[in-house]
C-alpha cells in the first residue's frame, strides 16, 4: 500500500494544507459515504469524469514524451494503457446509470473540467516531465487516499449504498500498485531534475491542481441544486 507521507509527494502533499483537506474531506465525498448524495450530484461527475479522463490519458502520453529513459518511459506507458483500459470500465459503471457513451461524449465540457484538464496539459507543454507529474498527482495518488480513507472509515455506509462499488475499486491491488509506481516515478524523476532547488514551483504547480480537482467535486454537488 502506498505510504502518502513519504518523499517528494508527502512533501507537496503537506505544503498544499488546508487545500489538500478540502479535496480530500470534500462535502461531495462525505455525502458519498453517507449515500446522501444526490443522484444529480453523482451523474454530474460521471458525465464530466468520463470527458476528464479523455484529456488525462493525453497528459500521460505527453508524459512519455518527456522522459528520457526506457524504464521511466515504461512505467507511465504502463499508467497509460491502464487508463485507456480503464475507460470501458468506466463506461459500463456509467451505463447503470443510464448514461451511455454516446451521451457523454457529446455532453459540453463544465468549465470545471476545462480549467482542471487545460491547466495540466499546459503544464506539460510548457514545463518538463517532473512539472508534470507534479500536476498529474493530486488525482494520480490523491483518489486513492480518498478511495482507502473511505474504505477504512467505519462512518462508510455499505449496505444500500449506491456508490458502494465505487469506493471498492480503490482498494484494488492492481490500481494501488500502480499508484505506487507512479509515486516512485516521481521520486526518481525529482532527483534527476533537481526538485529540492524547484520545490516552490513544483508546490505551486501541485497546490493549484489541488485546488481545482476540489472544483471538480463541487461542480458534482452544484448540479444538484441546478436540477
Amino acid at each position: 500500500m502506498p505510504d502518502f507521507s513519504q518523499g517528494l509527494y508527502g512533501r507537496l502533499r503537506q505544503h498544499a494544507g488546508a487545500e489538500w483537506q478540502h479535496y480530500v474531506n470534500h462535502p461531495f465525498l462525505q455525502q458519498l459515504a453517507s449515500s446522501t448524495l444526490p443522484h444529480a450530484a453523482f451523474r454530474r461527475y460521471l458525465t464530466q469524469d468520463y470527458l476528464f479522463l479523455i484529456h488525462f490519458a493525453r497528459a500521460y502520453g505527453l508524459l512519455v514524451s518527456k522522459l528520457h529513459t526506457l524504464p521511466e518511459m515504461r512505467a507511465a506507458s504502463t499508467s497509460l494503457n491502464t487508463l485507456l483500459s480503464e475507460l470501458p470500465l468506466h463506461v459500463s459503471y456509467c451505463q447503470q446509470w443510464g448514461l451511455s457513451e454516446t451521451d457523454m461524449a457529446n455532453e459540453p465540457e463544465a468549465p470545471e473540467t476545462l480549467n482542471y484538464t487545460r491547466y495540466v496539459l499546459d503544464i506539460g507543454h510548457s514545463g518538463d516531465a517532473l512539472d508534470l507529474l507534479a500536476a498529474l498527482l493530486p488525482c494520480v495518488a490523491g483518489y486513492a487516499e480518498i478511495g482507502l480513507g473511505l474504505l477504512q472509515n467505519t462512518q462508510t455506509l455499505w449496505e444500500g449504498n449506491p456508490w458502494a462499488s465505487w469506493i471498492r475499486n480503490y482498494g484494488n491491488a492492481e490500481y494501488l500498485s500502480g499508484v505506487g509506481a507512479t509515486l516512485t516515478l516521481l521520486e526518481r524523476v525529482g532527483q534527476q531534475r533537481g526538485a529540492g532547488g524547484r520545490f516552490n514551483s513544483l508546490a505551486e504547480i501541485f497546490t493549484t491542481a489541488t485546488r481545482l480537482e476540489a472544483n471538480f467535486w463541487q461542480m458534482g454537488l452544484n448540479a444538484a441544486s441546478e436540477t
